[in-house]
């Protein structure tokens, strides 16, 4: 995934492509469709698979940082989505979480790690890094393999300090322990 709805690949033949969509939907139907083909041609699915659909801004997210999150979950059932099990888009409520505390599924804390804020990802989460054979009663059966869509809305990094402008900033975004950020108030990623 590229900005400006572009997505680029290689095939085969290591032969670089790139695709412009018309639309940011588009780009993200397609990326969408992308990650269920990789889920079903793969013989089994062992870890969690994933897919951006929006890249986001700033830092990755890292084991300890606090998210904000927007999400809607499915069944996979027949090699695509089934029914929603969960979703708390369009509800007032995030969902908060700490990255690494073990409050949510496995395949989230993996699926999660890299992600920026305004990112959105596919998630793909074979049974073992799910809920596993005991599943959720009354709303994902046992053995599931689920979809998620998450988006990032807001990150509090670990170790983050405020800068003399009053601005976030986190002791990630330069060598030195400084709280005071860069003159020009970017990172060097």
């Amino acid at each position: 995934v590229q900005p400006n709805n572009y997505s680029t690949f290689y095939d085969d033949q290591r032969q670089n492509w790139s695709i412009m969509f018309e639309s940011e939907k588009a780009a993200m139907d397609f990326s969408k469709q992308v990650c269920i083909a990789k889920c079903n041609s793969s013989p089994v699915l062992e870890s969690v698979l994933y897919q951006d659909l929006v890249l986001g801004e700033g830092q990755g997210v890292e084991g300890g940082d606090s998210l904000e999150i927007a999400y809607t979950g499915w069944l996979f059932q027949n090699n695509g989505l089934g029914q929603v099990f969960d979703s708390n888009v369009n509800k007032d409520k995030l969902l908060r979480l700490k990255v690494g505390s073990g409050k949510v599924i496995k395949g989230w804390e993996e699926g999660m790690m890299g992600m920026k804020k305004g990112g959105r990802r596919y998630l793909i989460i074979p049974p073992a890094w799910a809920y596993g054979a005991q599943g959720v009663a009354g709303r994902v059966p046992p053995d599931s393999t689920l979809v998620f869509e998450v988006e990032v809305r807001r990150v509090k990094l670990v170790k983050e300090c405020s800068g003399s402008d009053g601005q976030s900033v986190s002791s990630r975004d330069s060598p030195a322990p400084s709280p005071v950020p860069n003159s020009d108030g970017f990172s060097a990623d």
